[in-house]
């Protein structure tokens, strides 16, 4: 196989508490991960896509839509306090020693933010490219309340989150007296080989932005419902290739009750 250095890697473990095998529960007809599998097979960037699971399951369903599933990752890289760097770091391992060689870049996406854009993929590296002061690129949207007007919580009492801001009851100004926030959304980020080895870590202390729209995420069951009323209102390029190249899978389940299962994907697990 040719090297690839551009190497997209999707997260999809087995084990989410919150929504139960939510990776493939039905979206709209597919399983969840279909849309992050073809938004990257779609981005001309990007050189080659995997997906990193410890499920069998979602590995063949993600398979039937077109990723690569060279391994199964160990149980001990699948937990809920798995990060980021256990994950890549395990690929390459994985890659070093079954390749002979390191992609530079890993776009990792999580099948949790399923509305992407594949151009826009395309775009996050071409930008990362061009900076090579960068060590590593997330994507992010501003957020329409800054910390500063929000509050933790010791014994009981509110406090400031921004202890540093000398003004006075700081949390009561208006939004405009604070400046810009923006929240890492998870649509796209990008992790450098080089950065993972020199500085031990995922992001090291370049980290560039890279400003996408905020198309909603699954961290509850009712996030769904969201997502489903966005297909309903919104072109979404992916859907619209899913529905014409794998109609033949599409099922019409409701994803509000019912996951979608390897029964459901007329598969069995390993297969």
């Amino acid at each position: 196989m040719k090297k690839c250095n551009v190497v997209a890697i999707i997260q999809a473990r087995g084990g989410s508490k919150g929504v139960p095998r939510k990776n493939i529960r039905n979206l709209g007809g597919f399983p969840l991960i279909a849309y992050s599998v073809v938004a990257c097979k779609l981005a001309k960037a990007i050189e080659r896509t995997i997906v990193s699971t410890d499920d069998t399951e979602i590995a063949a369903i993600a398979k039937l839509f077109g990723a690569q599933v060279p391994f199964l990752r160990p149980a001990e890289f699948a937990r809920d306090t798995s990060t980021d760097k256990e994950v890549i770091e395990h690929a390459l391992g994985w890659y070093e020693q079954n390749e002979g060689y390191a992609p530079e870049y890993w776009v990792q996406i999580r099948p949790t933010t399923p509305f992407r854009d594949p151009a826009k993929l395309s775009e996050s590296v071409t930008y990362i490219k061009s900076r090579e002061e960068a060590t590593s690129l997330v994507s992010v949207h501003e957020i329409e309340e800054p910390p500063g007007k929000m509050f933790g919580m010791q014994d009981g009492y509110l406090c400031g989150l921004c202890p540093f801001d000398p003004r006075p009851e700081y949390f009561t100004l208006p939004r405009q007296a604070f400046p810009p926030a923006y929240f890492g959304n998870g649509y796209v980020d990008i992790i450098k080989t080089d950065t993972l080895k020199h500085y031990k870590s995922c992001y090291g202390p370049r980290m560039l932005a890279f400003m996408t729209p905020d198309t909603g995420e699954v961290d509850a069951p009712y996030d769904f419902r969201k997502l489903n009323y966005l297909l309903e209102n919104q072109k979404q390029p992916v859907y619209e290739y899913l529905c014409s190249h794998y109609k033949h899978l599409k099922q019409e389940i409701d994803s509000e009750e019912l996951p979608a299962y390897a029964a459901i994907w007329s598969l069995k697990p390993g297969d």
